[in-house]
């Protein structure tokens, strides 16, 4: 029985159109789109970004240690290559240590890496992307992401909040996984959770975002966890001081502030 009272059936019509709109987004939306945005969702909010990072890592046995360090980011192209300076600050042993990365997104990217103790800086060969960053669980191919175009992506059935999509590398003598899926918010296109497996199917690695904030308009991931499933260690990451649109120049990014980094832009943005 239809309701007589007007306002109630169209109230009834709205929502009804606004489930299936919503439906036929989603349906609308392939494999390939939804990793194209849920990359520009992980990685290019606003035009440049600064957080302050703090790691903490706990191997098998349960030993702990901490890592604390600046990132930076700067877009060259919406969408397209970027820059990246991580500089480590805590504790004294790693003080002064210095990633730059270079994002490219139709070939290899560059990265670099200095060591004060040595006054080295040391190019990381693309084969050494997938491995560990800092002895953390986190790998230098983390800090920029993986580029899409690395992998196929196939669209599975997912569930009300996350799309999930599986994940199979198209040069699999590169990397160390055989597949992996994604569940991804359906909301902010932000990847929640990412399960990495060999070819027996085993799971291998697990990343896990445990809270997301809106800062600035943009929906930030700001503390999460990678598992190394088989050896039970882990490394947390928490991030705080976010901004965005801070007019980075793009020389801020070159291989002298590997050893020189401008302080401006490693204070927090109240400092400034």
């Amino acid at each position: 029985m239809l309701p007589r009272n007007p306002f109630v059936l169209i109230a009834l019509l709205g929502a009804l159109l606004a489930t299936q709109t919503a439906g036929a987004q989603d349906e609308a939306l392939d494999a390939d789109a939804i990793v194209a945005r849920a990359n520009l969702a992980s990685y290019y909010a606003g035009e440049d970004g600064r957080s302050e990072a703090r790691m903490r890592i706990i191997d098998g046995q349960g030993r702990e240690q901490r890592r604390q360090f600046t990132v930076l980011r700067r877009d060259v192209a919406e969408g397209g290559d970027q820059q990246f300076l991580v500089v480590f600050s805590q504790p004294s042993d790693v003080r002064g240590t210095s990633f730059l990365v270079h994002k490219h997104t139709t070939r290899d990217d560059d990265r670099w890496l200095y060591l004060p103790g040595l006054d080295l800086v040391k190019r990381i060969a693309a084969g050494d992307k997938r491995t560990s960053f800092v002895g953390s669980h986190y790998y230098y191919e983390d800090v920029s992401g993986r580029n899409p175009n690395e992998d196929t992506h196939t669209l599975g059935e997912g569930d009300a909040r996350h799309f999930e999509l599986v994940h199979r590398p198209k040069n699999p003598s590169t990397v160390e996984f055989a597949e992996y899926t994604t569940w991804i918010d359906r909301e902010t296109f932000l990847p929640m959770r990412i399960e990495y497996r060999n070819d027996r199917g085993e799971p291998i690695r697990r990343v896990e975002v445990s809270k997301v904030e809106t800062i600035e308009g943009h929906p930030t991931v700001t503390a999460s966890r990678i598992t190394d499933v088989q050896s039970g260690g882990y490394t947390d990451l928490q991030f705080r001081y976010i901004a965005y649109d801070l007019g980075m120049p793009g020389d801020l990014f070159g291989e002298r502030s590997l050893r020189n980094p401008a302080g401006e832009w490693l204070e927090r943005p109240a400092d400034r």
